[in-house]
């Protein structure tokens, strides 16, 4: 699900391709790199020199193969192959191994019909069109689902059409001041810029009746460059499958907010009507289409010329509407409680076994999922056969470490958020999750994380080769950060970053983990020109030739994605950097109070949260002089620095959404993508509500004071 609107593409040099067919990067001669929380690094530098040598191209390359064979959407048969296949490399690695099922509520598309007509009665389009291009028979195939979009209500309505942009607040706040109703309409807006599930609430919000998103163009299609098949890019009719459902509500099974839905939770733990006020279902009809299903009903459209920022590619000129086009949607959904299967690998720690390092990436698809999430499944499946071959050596590492293959994140984060309600209070003593999703689809590297591990993940970069010389690092240093606006989140810059780690909002499997359970967390990337998002396009084809021809980026990253683990589980303690964590926060906070006095609500009192934040770096500074020259208690201050990322949640969740219980980090209520930082605070002060803004700095300022007294206590 994790999508970003990549950075510029560039090709291997053609001497480093040939260098490079199919055979290894070399790991060799690489400067070692200290790490924070050794006290003596060179063993580990010893162990990791033997990891980095086991990643292999060629595997990678089978797997990827293997995975993308058939269509695997969640819950289907295909989709449970996947489940048997990593479950048999994560055994052959050394792994102690599960499939856990939950039942969760799942649809899937009976039937799916747009038409549209122009005033005078002629018939426009009738769709969604299959899709289909030259050259790639994989989107030919009978098991690929036709285009829908998950957590869709069902429904035949008709309406007049209006054209609303990205389908952001900021765009129904200019069609509401043009006086434009929605009520009843059927809202035609393109992707990008927040999540699709965002679209449909605000249009729900606003009245509509339905709403169709497609992909423009401009945004991922020819006017990038070349499409599918001749390029990376979007076809004429490529479509965006996807979720709609209300995750920054709450993700998960829509029926068991903060439950597990395992196979035999009995029904009445079940919330009947997720669809309902506080669920995280939307009650009108959603349909994805492409840009050759939108084009007609454009080009159509009458009423008011659009702004020029809300004009795409297509040749002729946009307009709002409602007059000139009308639509009838029918969407038959069969919404069902369906099996899905989290596939679990353990190696239990030698010293502090219940101290858990876990790493997970999703494995369900909309189609075949070459990039999202194969890529990501592969990477990880090759890190596994990295750790397996330490295993094999004699080695174990002190904590435990737990691999993941989540299902069902592509309907809503279902199977990570089912397993982490699962878990409860034992992710108390988890130490890191390390997620990939989408890894690869170019040779651009990029991260976030939470700050305690941004500096962590940085020297993890430093210690790995990338394909292009030199190391990951190197690499990342040396390109322009840019990202897809839609994660970038309302943090302020911080000087002096050679290279920018985000922040994590939500559309991936870090969700549950930090923004609930208050697990540090971190979510890696490899991208490039990436036009095939959640289309039957994105496969085994495409991702040869464009995203990572020889494999080696798979490789890179399954090097990233286990130093991580390896890493983290055997440092003598715990590598956070609190130190950074607070002074993003103090930056937090004082953004906080000049949008706060912008907002006209200046007589908000940030003094006691500054001084709490303060306190917490005072106490970060001293424990970090600890982490530096590590002595005396180990233990007693391991199970401090992980209990101060606990201390940051509030048991009352946020206003309106209490599932997301972090005070520093959730994802925005109107992006769905990008992280909101300090959201109690910011949300109350984007809604003009001084009592709320000034009831979430108290709870702000606790949290602050609670993490300080954590790190205090082991001084």
């Amino acid at each position: 699900m994790n999508f970003r609107t990549t950075l510029a593409f560039f090709l291997l040099p053609a001497a480093v391709a040939a260098a490079f067919p199919a055979s290894r990067v070399a790991a060799q001669s690489l400067p070692q790199t200290g790490s924070l929380g050794y006290t003596d690094f060179s063993t580990e530098a010893r162990l990791e020199e033997k990891f980095l040598a086991v990643p292999d191209p060629r595997l990678a390359g089978e797997e990827l193969k293997t995975l993308t064979a058939e269509p695997h959407l969640a819950a289907t048969p295909g989709d449970r192959k996947t489940a048997e296949y990593v479950a048999s490399k994560f055994r052959a690695d050394g792994f102690e191994t599960e499939i856990v099922p939950y039942r969760v509520l799942l649809n899937q598309p009976k039937a799916v019909r747009v038409e549209a007509w122009d005033e005078n009665g002629h018939l426009l389009m009738s769709g969604p069109t299959r899709e289909h291009v030259a050259g790639d028979a994989a989107a030919d195939d009978p098991r690929v689902v036709m285009p829908f979009n998950g957590s869709s209500a069902s429904g035949d309505v008709s309406g007049e059409v209006v054209y609303a942009n990205y389908g952001r607040q900021e765009d129904f706040n200019e069609l509401a001041a043009r006086h434009i109703d929605l009520h009843g309409k059927i809202v035609l807006c393109r992707y990008g810029l927040n999540f699709r599930g965002v679209k449909v609430y605000l249009a729900e919000q606003r009245g509509a009746a339905g709403v169709l998103i497609y992909s423009d163009p401009q945004d991922d299609g020819y006017a990038k460059g070349d499409p599918w098949p001749m390029g990376p890019w979007r076809p004429e009719t490529g479509v965006e499958r996807g979720s709609v459902q209300y995750l920054f509500k709450y993700p998960g099974d829509p029926e068991t907010p903060g439950v597990a839905s395992t196979l035999d939770l009995p029904d009445s733990a079940r919330i009947a009507h997720p669809d309902g006020p506080g669920g995280n279902q939307p009650h009108i009809i959603s349909i994805p289409i492409s840009y050759h299903d939108a084009a007609p009903i454009l080009q159509a459209l009458k009423g008011p010329g659009v702004p020029q920022s809300w004009q795409g590619a297509l040749p002729f000129h946009y307009h709002l509407g409602p007059s000139g086009v009308k639509v009838h949607l029918v969407s038959e959904q069969d919404y069902q409680r369906r099996i899905i299967w989290d596939v679990i690998g353990k190696i239990e720690g030698s010293e502090e076994p219940d101290a858990w390092v876990i790493v997970g990436n999703h494995r369900d698809a909309w189609v075949y999922g070459a990039v999202d999430p194969s890529s990501g499944s592969t990477s990880m499946l090759e890190a596994a056969h990295g750790i397996g071959a330490l295993l094999r050596q004699g080695w174990r590492p002190k904590r435990t470490i737990v691999f993941c293959s989540w299902d069902a994140e592509e309907e809503g984060l279902v199977g990570s958020t089912e397993w982490v309600e699962q878990q409860g209070r034992v992710l108390d003593r988890a130490v890191a999750y390390f997620n990939v999703d989408v890894a690869v689809s170019g040779p651009d590297f990029t991260a976030n994380a939470v700050p305690s591990l941004k500096e962590f993940v940085r020297g993890i970069a430093r210690s790995v080769p990338s394909p292009l010389g030199g190391t990951v690092y190197m690499s990342w240093r040396s390109k322009p950060w840019g990202g897809d606006e839609s994660h970038q989140s309302n943090a302020p810059s911080i000087p002096g970053e050679e290279v920018h780690v985000g922040d994590l909002g939500s559309g991936s499997d870090f969700t549950p983990f930090l923004q609930h359970a208050g697990v540090p967390a971190s979510d890696i990337e490899s991208s490039g020109p990436y036009g095939v998002y959640h289309s039957a396009f994105d496969d085994f084809a495409w991702f040869t030739q464009n995203a990572d021809p020889h494999f080696l980026y798979l490789q890179q990253m399954a090097r990233v994605l286990g130093l991580e683990a390896l890493r983290m589980a055997d440092a003598d303690v715990l590598p956070y950097d609190y130190v950074a964590y607070t002074r993003e926060i103090s930056a937090y906070l004082e953004a906080a109070k000049h949008r706060a006095a912008d907002a006209g609500l200046g007589a908000l009192n940030f003094a006691p949260a500054q001084a709490a934040a303060a306190r917490f770096s005072a106490a970060a500074q001293r424990a970090f002089a600890r982490q530096s020259a590590p002595s005396g208690d180990l233990a007693r201050l391991n199970l401090a620095l992980r209990q101060t990322e606990t201390a940051l949640l509030s048991d009352a969740g946020l206003p309106h959404r209490p599932w997301y219980r972090h005070t520093i980090f959730a994802p925005g209520e109107f992006t769905g993508y990008s992280a909101v930082v300090l959201p109690g605070v910011n949300e109350a002060i984007s809604a003009q509500d001084a009592n709320l803004a000034a009831q979430q700095l108290q709870v702000l300022t606790q949290a602050l004071n609670r993490a300080a007294s954590v790190l205090e206590s082991v001084h």
